[in-house]
């Protein structure tokens, strides 16, 4: 495929500048190493040329004075020292923006694979622009998905980053479709155009996204970028990046809310560290590179909302914890970039509670800003710290009946047991395809609280208890 199918013929330097060279001196994994060049600029594009002529797109990783590594995008398979040609764009990866994008379908490096042209549009460089922290508005609109233990206990605000934490076979792939379906801001009655990012996703788990997006009627305002498990990982790289260039044109330009799902940013992770390992670069945690937090930082912080800008991109990125561990670096570093995590627990989904979205573990930081009278309902706050706390006394509970037996526990103990399980059966679990109101997720939750009695509810006002607390 050619290399300029996504770039839209983007700006060259001076034809007396485009300077071919033959040759080249290291080949190892998905890098080359070059010497005797002129001297080129970090981040640019570059076009390696195997023997057939087959062109294939890279970026320059390391420069120096007559030298340069590169990372090439489809792998090295072919490539030979003496034959391959290489030619220095002056540029950066660029994607051409425009409305087109919308209802398409792209591959890792923003080429269409859909059947359809090349989008028509003014090229954006793919690393994005730094933004003026002063320039950002803070993130207080409440975001309603549908799902009662997201909208009731980790709220969900416009602007925000909210990593999905989850487990090989865990079923984040149906939770992440129906957010994408469900998403929209009350306030204003209107759902978002949805950015999705696959990164070393299986073939069958992408065609479930876009049959989803298809058969919701979503698709007509989703862009889709896949690069998918076969195709060489260093692809996964740029495809985030490609993605979220898309989102800050929709959001910036067109004044759209986006929200951008990137699964599987374990998948772009392992990438960064195969990389780091052929650059023989120092290791960190389990072979991390010591740079990991501040490549997902660039990621994660180009999302937000920009002071007298009508538009918003909130993310949702999903990783999975390698076994279920969230200490591993990848979660433990999204964790301090991002506000807060949805972390799903593989006991709740062996008992068939979907989403499995455990209690204790999960946490939006910017909740507090986006729920309460005007924006939710004026008990939300409460009635979700209650929730909470009565929740963590029943995992003590049964850690204790665990050990002395259920019949040795005290009658309110026993009480506990029950509020444990109507509040995973009913407020928790919920099915695919239906969609809660904030008011029925919160009247879901006082109507599991009634399970106990009113004397163990400390963290609810008299006047909520008076008017919602029905025993």
């Amino acid at each position: 495929m050619s290399s300029e199918a996504s770039l839209d013929r983007p700006r060259r330097r001076d034809l007396l500048d485009q300077r071919e060279y033959v040759g080249i001196e290291e080949i190892s994994g998905p890098i080359v190493a070059l010497r005797g060049i002129h001297d080129v600029g970090y981040n640019e594009l570059v076009e390696v040329i195997d023997g057939t002529g087959r062109v294939r797109l890279g970026m320059t990783l390391e420069v120096s004075s007559g030298a340069a590594v590169v990372q090439v995008f489809e792998g090295t398979s072919g490539l030979k020292l003496g034959s391959t040609r290489v030619r220095f764009r002056g540029e950066p990866l660029r994607m051409a923006v425009s409305p087109e994008v919308l209802g398409r379908v792209f591959d890792g490096l923003g080429r269409p694979i859909d059947g359809g042209p090349d989008p028509i549009g003014e090229p954006s460089d793919v690393n994005g622009l730094p933004i003026n922290p002063t320039a950002r508005e803070y993130p207080r609109e409440f975001i309603q998905t549908g799902i009662s233990a997201i909208d009731g206990m980790n709220t969900l605000v416009r602007g925000q980053k909210l990593p999905i934490f989850s487990g090989s076979g865990l079923p984040h792939m149906h939770l992440v479709a129906q957010v994408s379906r469900q998403a929209r801001i009350v306030s204003e009655d209107s759902g978002f155009a949805v950015v999705f990012a696959g990164m070393g996703i299986k073939h069958d788990e992408a065609m479930y996204y876009i049959r989803n997006f298809e058969e919701s009627g979503a698709m007509e305002r989703a862009a889709v970028f896949l690069s998918l498990a076969d195709a060489p990982s260093v692809e996964r790289l740029i495809t985030p990046r490609v993605a979220l260039t898309v989102a800050e044109y929709l959001a910036t330009e067109m004044g759209m809310h986006v929200l951008v799902i990137m699964t599987d940013m374990t998948n772009y992770c392992e990438a960064l560290r195969e990389i780091s390992t052929e650059r023989e670069e120092i290791p960190s945690r389990k072979g991390y590179p010591g740079y990991l937090y501040s490549d997902l930082a660039s990621l994660y912080e180009r999302s937000g909302i920009i002071k007298d800008r009508p538009g918003s991109i909130t993310q949702m990125p999903v990783l999975t914890m390698p076994n279920d561990d969230i200490s591993h670096p990848v979660p433990d570093l999204s964790g301090f970039i991002t506000e807060g995590q949805i972390v799903l627990e593989r006991d709740l989904s062996q008992r068939g509670i979907y989403p499995p979205i455990a209690g204790l573990p999960s946490l939006s930081r910017l909740m507090k800003d986006g729920i309460g009278e005007g924006m939710t309902r004026e008990d939300h706050a409460h009635l979700a710290s209650q929730l909470f706390a009565a929740y963590a006394h029943v995992k003590d509970i049964r850690a204790l009946a665990s050990v002395i037996g259920e019949e040795e526990l005290a009658p309110v103990d026993h009480t506990y047991l029950k509020f444990g399980d109507a509040f995973e059966n009913d407020f928790l679990s919920q099915s695919f395809d239906e969609d809660r109101s904030i008011e029925q997720t919160l009247d879901l939750g006082w109507k599991v609280l009634s399970v106990l009695s009113r004397e163990e509810l400390h963290r609810l006002t008299e006047e909520e208890l008076k008017k919602y607390y029905r025993k």
